[in-house]
């Protein structure tokens, strides 16, 4: 199996000798490439593609190589993980015929771009340029090959942390990314985002992020899942009599303080209730859990341990986790998980999510062992940097679990940090 890591800025050429550029010489794709091979060297084939800007002689100049390149790697069934680190031009661009300031474009205005297209003359004087946003190459990856652990990078100036992270967290989740290093360009700090909303290693020492970066790629890449095979069917109603009432109240109720926070009009987390040892009725992967009565839940049918039929919509991401909970845990058949920290002093049973991804059969596994009793008919576990897994039984007086979530759990805040009345999240 390889891991590739791709480095180095890329060009879009205007005429002869004028061209916009994205400045990258592959300093952090050599230093991941070292550092891969010392962590994962037995594991994988570790294989480091520059650009000619960073040195590179694979004749990848231009986002076009670039692109042809990813094409050969997502064809490539040995490809399992992916540093995307290249910087790309973000823009191509054309010079105009003509066009002062204000000057409506249109298409007849705008002249033919390539390396070998007539050299512009200084001595004609001023020029104008039209620039239009490149097509983007790194949502392709996952949507062709689920199975590719993927890395991005993302560059912040001058940001908050706050700031940094949402940045970061806006292309992990807009090119399904399995982790995201972000880095400003200003203040040197690094940050490692994942899939959850949680940041890892925020640092100055390079180094450090790169390695850590690397442990948890490496780590997260061994993961299994189940998939889910969606197929026509109508959702659950939130107020159907197959949901329990103690669930409904204990999620309402989790609605009502504010645990589900949306990011770019969606929220995280999950919940679910057991049928049969077979089926289950679980929270919508993609929505927003505070507008339950207008999207619904989602009827599940496990088919073995490798796949599961979901009828009408997605399954959120942590079904795996709650079918492995509900089997190793008779008697609780109903699990509740947001995103929010314990409060000051409150100690829980508690486990590390850094080598796990949400979802994971390594990440139910995880869960399920680290779930404590701590009340009758109540179990709980906290993901350090992630948010509590709270199992119950349907019977359990919702009260109580309500009263256990208040008593440990800040669910006006977010494990993710940011400060919601600094930074606007949308």
């Amino acid at each position: 199996m390889n891991i590739e890591i791709i480095g180095g800025g890329t060009f879009f050429h205007v005429r002869n000798h004028l061209a916009l550029a994205a400045p990258a010489y592959g300093t952090t794709a050599r230093r991941l490439g070292r550092i891969c091979y010392d962590y994962a060297g037995r594991e994988y084939n570790v294989r480091t593609h520059l650009t000619k800007m960073a040195g590179g002689d694979e004749g990848l100049e231009t986002n076009e190589d670039v692109s042809k390149l990813v094409d050969t790697l997502i064809a490539d069934k040995q490809t399992k993980i992916i540093f995307f680190n290249a910087a790309l031009v973000d823009f191509q661009g054309s010079i105009t015929t003509s066009g002062p300031v204000g000057y409506e474009w249109s298409d007849d205005i705008v002249t033919k771009s390539g390396k070998y297209e007539e050299r512009l003359k200084t001595s004609n004087g001023e020029q104008s340029m039209l620039l239009w946003p490149s097509d983007k190459i790194l949502p392709k990856i996952r949507k062709e090959r689920k199975d590719i652990f993927l890395v991005g990078f993302k560059t912040t100036c001058g940001a908050s942390l706050d700031e940094q992270f949402l940045t970061g967290l806006h292309l992990l989740k807009s090119s399904s990314c399995n982790l995201v290093l972000a880095n400003d360009t200003k203040t040197r700090t690094n940050m490692v985002i994942t899939p959850e909303q949680a940041r890892y290693y925020v640092t100055i020492d390079r180094d450090l992020a790169l390695r850590g970066l690397v442990e948890m790629a490496v780590a997260r890449a061994r993961g299994t899942f189940t998939r889910s095979t969606v197929v026509k069917g109508d959702s659950v109603d939130w107020n159907s009599d197959m949901i329990p009432d103690s669930l409904r109240a204990v999620v309402s109720h989790c609605i009502n303080k504010g645990a589900y926070k949306p990011f770019n009009g969606k929220t995280v987390g999950h919940f679910a209730v057991k049928v049969n040892n077979n089926e289950f009725i679980t929270s919508k992967r993609g929505v927003n859990f505070n507008h339950l009565t207008q999207v619904g839940m989602v009827f599940c049918k496990a088919q073995g341990d490798d796949s599961v039929i979901a009828y009408g919509s997605k399954p959120s991401v942590g079904g795996q986790s709650q079918r492995i909970i509900f089997r190793e845990h008779p008697g609780m058949d109903c699990i509740v998980h947001f995103h929010c920290p314990p409060k000051p002093g409150v100690k829980v049973s508690t486990r590390s999510q850094l080598p796990y991804e949400c979802g994971s059969h390594e990440c139910g596994k995880n869960t399920s062992e680290g779930l404590a009793e701590v009340g009758d008919g109540i179990k709980c576990v906290y993901l350090d940097n992630h948010g509590p897994n709270i199992v119950f039984n349907r019977k359990t007086d919702w009260r109580k679990v309500c009263d256990f979530i208040d008593k440990n759990f800040d669910l006006s805040k977010s494990t993710d940090q940011v400060d919601r009345n600094k930074v606007s999240v949308v």
